[in-house]
């Protein structure tokens, strides 16, 4: 079946997709999220590693790699490299994330397929970079997030470091990769050439560091721990009402009013401690304790019904499964349906962006490995002969 846009926004694009594990193929599934015909490269099945996440029936993969078509090819074998080098030739994009050197020694480098196709985005992704001191260590999500500094930051004060939840790191890496390859194809529009686009795990991370990067570069605050309060801002945080706990964050001192007329509590904003941003966080745990004191009179809906009717920013603190039952997000309409012929209709999260004229949708369920291969070899060329010849080589 040939490409199956899901969306028009992209879908003059094809992207080969030499990427494994999480970071890579998230770049690949923005790109196919949006219409690009994303052609996954994998190893044969009789030469795979761990490469997949979770197994290729398992739910991680089933969303990663939604949108996309697969094939296999073994890139150790010459002729592995010359049907890659001719699907580049009409490719208007390459993502990989192999060690540098590897890129090199295979001859599928940037300056080797740019020869082939000027017009290539070209766009790799590591654990550190392609060149310094790191560029040849192995480099995973959590790596990154302990030398990025987040997990100094997360976490309740004097506990110690603590990960994200999520893997962060590999997600944003995969998000900054698909965003330079599309600035980049903005760019050729205007040049007609391609570039070699690339990120890393660390520098992700040290960019979502964000005003905590400024607090040390600008001001030469190195942030700790704050728990579940925001470090600048008082009071914004976690707090516990009659029935369970809430967020709160309480920005500017209009809001900060608004906030002590709801608590009934307006003697606050007059009160010493508590009337300036700079006293509110010297005196932030009397506060917080304060603000507790009020919050257990009422349960948790109460609080978030009032507070929102008087302009300050509260929610609840949900599972998964509250989370999709909130109204807001059912109204969103942020879950999409796919049939797989593998496991039938899924569910799915789409994407957090919508637009208005070209939107995207799931057009096609993850790939089994190599599902596609003999459909694209064939549409660049490949005879049948050929076609059964690399097969019995254990080309694909």
């Amino acid at each position: 079946m040939p490409h199956m846009p899901a969306s028009q926004a992209l879908s003059a694009f094809r992207v080969i997709d030499l990427t494994q594990v999480r970071a890579g193929p998230t770049a690949a599934r923005q790109l196919a999220d949006w219409g690009a015909d994303v052609i996954q490269v994998q190893m044969p099945e009789h030469m795979r590693g761990d490469d997949t996440l979770g197994g290729q029936e398992g739910s991680d993969y089933q969303y990663t790699h939604r949108n996309k078509r697969s094939i296999t090819l073994n890139l150790k074998e010459p002729d592995g490299v010359t049907v890659l080098k001719k699907l580049v030739e009409k490719a208007d994009v390459l993502l990989e994330n192999f060690r540098p050197d590897v890129k090199s020694r295979l001859g599928i480098d940037y300056e080797s397929l740019s020869k082939i196709n000027p017009r290539l985005v070209y766009a790799s992704i590591s654990g550190f970079g392609q060149t310094g001191p790191y560029a040849t260590r192995p480099g995973f999500d959590q790596i990154a997030q302990g030398m990025g500094g987040l997990m100094s930051v997360t976490g309740a004060q004097g506990d110690g470091p603590m990960r994200v939840g999520i893997p962060i790191a590999d997600l944003c890496g995969g998000i900054f990769a698909a965003y330079g390859v599309t600035v980049a194809l903005l760019e050729r529009e205007r040049s007609g050439r391609g570039q070699w686009v690339h990120t890393s795990l660390l520098e992700a991370m040290l960019y979502m560091m964000d005003f905590q990067t400024s607090r040390w570069t600008l001001d030469g605050d190195v942030p700790t721990q704050a728990g579940n309060f925001h470090p600048t801002s008082i009071p914004t945080g976690v707090y516990k009402t009659k029935d369970g706990f809430i967020n709160i964050a309480v920005f500017g001192g209009k809001i900060w009013e608004r906030f002590c007329e709801a608590l009934g509590s307006p003697d606050w904003i007059t009160d010493d401690r508590s009337k300036s941003k700079s006293n509110r966080s010297v005196h932030r745990d009397w506060l917080n304790a304060e603000i507790e004191k009020k919050l257990a009179a009422q349960g948790s809906d109460y609080w978030i019904e009032k507070l929102n009717a008087a302009g300050v920013a509260c929610g609840r603190i949900n599972n998964m499964q509250e989370a999709f039952a909130e109204p807001q997000v059912q109204h969103l309409g942020m879950l999409k349906k796919v049939t797989s012929k593998w496991f039938g209709e899924q569910t799915l999260m789409g994407q957090p962006i919508t637009l208005e004229r070209t939107p995207h949708t799931l057009a096609r369920a993850a790939p089994r490995r190599g599902e596609h291969t003999e459909e694209i070899l064939s549409e660049i060329g490949f005879s049948p002969e050929d076609l059964s010849r690399m097969k019995t080589a254990g080309v694909y």
